[in-house]
């Protein structure tokens, strides 16, 4: 007699359940609440349980038992990403693995600079894990409290210090991975130099769990900063920015940290919406750059430096006014109001489209122009929210369109907002997703803006990897052709 689909769902549980433990199976729908809806709130869906393994092995008996019984799988870290893509769909069956529980340090090695930890490990207890031993982790980003290093690795996040240390992919060694099948690749190496083949870390790093769960990684560790210097700085607009950075670069060389881009608008919406917050400057300006120089050299004279590159820039008529941090607690509010843009703009009642975009750096300040004009010619009253890591050409170019709700089905749906800033991204040759990834979010702006040569070769990988089509399904890549039908 055929098993019924409730039958079956509930065997799949059981077996889940002997793997992981009681402590390790969620079922219960208050419990699986935070775990299948975004940061955002934009997607939500519905999964018949969390799955919670505390080892390697009992993530390669998951794997193993759901490509057994073809049941699609979302891995899950802090679930703090912008694009759905740790998200489930709604009533496919997906389970969550979410890899919480693996949060174990594995060793860190000062004398080689690196750190091996599971993925479960949320990304500030790492930095100060590396403190501990005077390095540096140097990977931040706003959601470091709460966002664990596997989905920073599966999304290859940035942050505000790509500028001197690149983005995550740059500060791995090595992975350890569970595959599609349960079989589990040890590629746990310590090593700067291994010319050995294909670097199948880099496969896995940005693939958003579309192609197996990363366990584990080695991390590169650097000296630790024991100064540092942090000015707010008012400039004209971004082209001011950019001949601002190259001053900046001529007086300070690689001991410039972050040059971060930041409007007007976008300080109004942190003064409105974050309290405790305040203007660091007496008289409003139209754009502003938060900038930080640091060395490991504790009697580094940064502050001087930082001072003349102001000067030199002030000279030019590139800044009109700054501060610069004489604390550690002044320091923190000016970070602070960098890092609370994105919440402060949750804030605000309207739609708002957010892109994560990069072009080359020189091309920032014209790439804001014409995407500026383009969408307020097509879009009367469109208020734009720009902020960034001018440094490495990534800005964060969001719009509020008037008369636009969250709440309208219609306006989420829309796609004329993103595809006017898209298109002109892409006109000049650069990414419409620059950190976030692709997720559920920008699955049709893959097949818009990427080669077809490009989409054949992910297809081809993900064919290899995941014939069953059960990581991740519809993420990234549309492949109906390899979506597993979903355990019922």
């Amino acid at each position: 007699m055929t098993d019924t689909p409730t039958a079956t769902r509930d065997r799949v549980l059981q077996k889940l359940a002997h793997i992981v433990g009681p402590q390790g199976l969620l079922t219960d729908p208050a419990d699986l609440e935070p775990y299948v809806v975004d940061w955002r709130g934009i997607y939500r869906g519905t999964t018949p349980a969390v799955v919670r393994p505390a080892t390697t092995e009992e993530v390669s008996a998951v794997m193993r038992l759901c490509a057994e019984t073809r049941t699609p799988v979302i891995p899950q870290g802090g679930n703090t990403g912008m694009c759905g893509a740790s998200v489930p769909h709604e009533n496919a069956g997906e389970v969550i693995v979410t890899l919480a529980r693996m949060n174990r340090i594995r060793n860190v090695d000062p004398l080689n600079n690196t750190l091996t930890a599971e993925a479960g490990c949320v990304l500030q207890n790492l930095q100060q894990a590396a403190a501990d031993v005077d390095r540096l982790f140097p990977l931040s980003l706003g959601a470091e409290g709460s966002c664990q290093i596997g989905g920073n690795l599966s999304t290859n996040a940035g942050g505000v210090n790509v500028l001197r240390y690149g983005n995550t992919r740059d500060l791995v060694l090595g992975l350890e991975v569970v595959l599609p099948d349960g079989r589990v690749w040890n590629g746990l190496r310590t090593l700067r130099k291994d010319n050995t083949g294909y670097d199948l870390k880099q496969l896995f790093i940005g693939a958003e769990g579309t192609l197996g769960i990363i366990t584990a990684a080695v991390l590169k560790l650097f000296p630790r900063p024991h100064a540092s210097a942090t000015a707010w700085s008012a400039v004209r607009d971004p082209d001011a920015a950019l001949e601002f950075l190259a001053v900046l670069r001529a007086h300070c060389g690689d001991r410039l940290t972050a040059f971060e881009l930041i409007s007007r608008r976008c300080l109004g919406l942190v003064l409105q919406h974050i309290p405790g917050t305040r203007d660091p400057l007496p008289a409003a300006h139209p754009w502003y750059v938060l900038t930080e120089l640091s060395d490991s050299n504790a009697d580094a004279a940064l502050r001087p430096e930082l001072e003349r590159a102001l000067e030199a820039a002030m000279e030019r008529g590139l800044v009109h006014d700054a501060v610069i941090a004489e604390s550690a607690a002044q320091c923190q509010a000016l970070w602070r109001i960098r890092e609370s843009i994105p919440e402060a703009a949750k804030s605000e009642p309207g739609m708002l489209y957010r892109h994560d975009i990069a072009v080359g750096v020189s091309e920032v300040p014209a790439f804001i122009r014409d995407a500026g004009q383009a969408l307020k010619q097509r879009f009367p009253g469109a208020d734009i929210i720009c902020f960034g890591h001018l440094g490495d050409g990534n800005l964060h170019y969001n719009t509020y369109v008037a008369g636009r709700s969250r709440t309208d089905a219609a306006a989420r749906a829309a796609h004329d907002v993103t595809d006017v800033v898209y298109d002109i991204v892409h006109r000049y040759g650069g990414s419409f997703s620059a950190e976030h990834g692709i997720g559920l979010a920008k699955v049709a702006e893959m097949r818009r803006y990427k080669s077809p040569i490009e989409i054949e070769l992910m297809r081809s990988i993900k064919q290899t990897l995941d014939p069953l089509g059960i990581m991740n399904p519809g993420k990234v890549l549309q492949l109906p052709e390899l979506c597993a039908r979903a355990a019922p």
